[in-house]
């Protein structure tokens, strides 16, 4: 991995037990019958290799259950492949779902605290931080009411501020972006332009075209756990991906 490299991926695999349970899957396990591991998983992502540059966005993008969330889970430490190596050069930050990490009983106000805590900020450096996270953020007087008040959009905008103003080197966004009014998208947009000319790596799983096309230096397209096509020319890239959807969609 040289300098240049923010996230290097070789040869990635993972597997997947499918899901089965019940008493007699069970009663399978404990007496030793059970065939488990002989094709009973599904493969998530078969032999995947990528560099990602250190301060590109990279887009990545495909039809439902391709591999996307997966990868990115990969490069955030969630998940560890079966075969292969990742390499991260970087402070990562992961922005998956509507407030991963959130809890539901705790204020707005309460959230950011935890939320930056957990990523090794500390009491005063939060407290600089708060009014600039709660403004971006626009929940308004909700800061100060429990997370379960708060409608998914509200969600989404306070966990992308918080995120932003950590300062990550890597920042990876899991169809974040999709939720919430249009002058929040673009006012995110604005804001992962500005982090980039910081040096921040972003890598961004999105299905909107324009996102795609307006933040993102390269694009892979994943399908059945393989990146199918990796360009620099996002109309390539997002034709390939409509093909696989229409392809996908017929078959189902």
């Amino acid at each position: 991995m040289n300098d240049d490299n923010a996230i290097v991926l070789s040869n990635i695999v993972l597997d997947f037990p499918l899901n089965k349970t019940g008493p007699a899957f069970f009663k399978e396990l404990m007496t030793g019958r059970s065939k488990w591991g002989k094709n009973k998983s599904f493969r998530a992502l078969n032999n995947v290799s990528l560099n990602i540059n250190k301060g590109e966005v990279f887009g990545v993008v495909g039809p439902n259950g391709a591999g996307k969330s997966t990868i990115l889970r990969v490069m955030g430490g969630i998940y560890a492949p079966d075969e292969g190596s990742i390499s991260v050069n970087g402070r990562i930050v992961l922005l998956a779902g509507l407030g991963a990490g959130f809890q539901s009983n705790l204020t707005g106000k309460e959230n950011i605290y935890l939320s930056s805590s957990i990523y090794g900020l500390s009491s005063f450096e939060i407290g600089e931080l708060e009014e600039s996270i709660i403004s971006f953020s626009g929940v308004g007087e909700f800061i100060d009411r429990p997370l379960r008040t708060y409608s998914s959009g509200m969600k989404a905008r306070l966990a992308f501020s918080i995120a932003s103003h950590l300062e990550p080197e890597i920042l990876l966004i899991d169809e974040v972006l999709a939720v919430g009014d249009s002058a929040f998208r673009e006012k995110s947009k604005r804001r992962i332009i500005n982090m980039v000319k910081g040096d921040t790596t972003v890598v961004l799983v999105s299905h909107s075209e324009k996102t795609l096309k307006d933040l993102c230096d390269r694009i892979a397209c994943f399908s059945n756990g393989e990146i199918v096509i990796l360009s620099e020319d996002a109309d390539q890239v997002i034709t390939k991906y409509k093909e696989l959807s229409e392809e996908k969609k017929g078959s189902s």
